[in-house]
């Protein structure tokens, strides 16, 4: 049954939509290795971090912004996929996938409400605030602890050195700087374990 009110109607047909983004597969794997996560998945763990751990923020942000930033960031992976990190080939048109998504989805809702969460997709994207840094270093830790903690994952999956996840993660230092102190400890600590090499002087696991 339709509800009544075309305002409800589409809010309600966004919601609908959105139970899609349960079906978008990360290349992160569960702490138990079962399975991959996804990107719903990812999204809520993003947000119980951020409350827990608000207070290593290098200054004051508004959490419940934080929040919505965290719910929204991922929601344009329902057409545009998720884009593995150190996938060169796939991220060259990246921007142009999530941005023609952005059009469609945000477009499901009333205008209003479009623009709000478009807003802040963009904001947490471009990380133009210090909400969206915090937001966005969240997003960085986040698959950073699950690799470390599942003894390498995707990264010895991928072969992937220390300079890379430093380049891609680097930014939890504008968001959370004690947090990026010690996700440098878990980075120095695999890769002395073998679980990611450094290409400073050395060859890949596999060209070596």
């Amino acid at each position: 049954m339709r509800p009544s009110s075309d305002r409800l109607a589409a809010q309600l047909d966004f919601v609908l939509e959105i139970d899609k983004l349960k079906h978008v597969l990360r290349r992160t794997e569960l702490l138990d290795q079962s399975r991959r996560e996804n990107s719903a998945e990812h999204s809520w763990h993003l947000a119980a971090m951020a409350m827990l751990l608000q207070e290593y923020a290098p200054g004051p942000v508004d959490l419940e912004r934080v929040l919505r930033m965290i719910v929204v960031h991922d929601i344009v992976e329902i057409d545009a996929g998720d884009t593995y990190c150190y996938d060169e080939a796939g991220n060259e048109d990246k921007l142009q996938r999530e941005q023609q998504a952005a059009e469609r989805l945000f477009n499901l809702l009333p205008e209003d409400l479009a623009g709000e969460l478009r807003t802040l997709w963009e904001e947490f994207d471009s990380r133009s605030s210090n909400d969206a840094r915090y937001a966005a270093a969240m997003d960085r830790l986040q698959p950073l602890l699950h690799n470390y903690f599942n003894d390498g994952g995707t990264w010895l999956e991928n072969d992937i050195s220390r300079e890379q996840v430093i380049d891609r993660c680097q930014s939890i230092g504008e968001g959370a700087p004690l947090l990026w102190e010690y996700a440098l400890t878990l980075i120095d600590d695999a890769t002395e374990r073998g679980l990611l090499y450094s290409s400073a002087g050395a060859t890949s696991r596999r060209a070596g």
